[in-house]
């Protein structure tokens, strides 16, 4: 197994830990190790893109693994966030919903024999989604009250960014790949 796919792995391996701390106060600054675990798990995502793309290692392991592990990281984050009230239910079902068209939609190009790559749209959303997550987690309104005002709308417009990425990219996955859905329906 190489590099990326164990970062990939070591991304995947953190979700409990985070979750976990997010959502008790088992330790005084809970939320704080949540939040550099969060930020750890995002910088992987990163570092194994890059380096599978720069020395040549990408495998289809990486290519299936990589965005799964993006959607749940992400998927566990927004719903924490829900149950803490930080983040509108409606806009992550929005979110977790695309993520299982688009896991399906795979999961149907696979048995065809193609393995879909995450596009770029895909990596913009991604990456504003864990940005919106790592602003509502900090819930730095709480720490500085005098500019709560400003913050929660820095949060806001992050998390509808975010939410209209998430539809730009599923239209550009099904846009770009619906060959797949009908070669698949010739077959029956």
């Amino acid at each position: 197994m190489n590099l990326p796919n164990k970062l990939t792995i070591v991304r995947i391996i953190m979700i409990p830990f985070f979750v976990f701390f997010l959502l008790t106060d088992f330790v005084a600054g809970s939320k704080w190790i949540a939040t550099v675990l969060f930020c750890a798990a995002s910088i992987t995502d990163f570092l194994d893109g890059h380096i599978a793309r720069k020395y040549n290692l990408v495998t289809n392991f990486g290519k299936f693994m990589d965005p799964l592990a993006d959607k749940m990281l992400v998927s566990s984050a927004f719903i924490c966030l829900v149950a803490q009230n930080k983040i509108a239910a409606w806009i992550v079902i929005v979110i977790i919903a695309r993520e299982f068209v688009i896991s399906g939609f795979r999961l149907v190009a696979s048995d065809s024999g193609v393995v879909i790559a995450a596009s770029y749209w895909g990596k913009f959303k991604t990456n504003f989604q864990m940005f919106a997550i790592i602003l509502l987690m900090l819930n730095l309104g709480e720490n500085f009250p005098a500019y709560a005002g400003g913050i929660h709308i820095v949060e806001q417009i992050l998390v509808y960014i975010a939410l209209i990425l998430t539809i730009v990219s599923l239209v550009d996955y099904l846009a770009k790949n619906i060959d797949v859905l009908k070669e698949g329906g010739n077959e029956k």
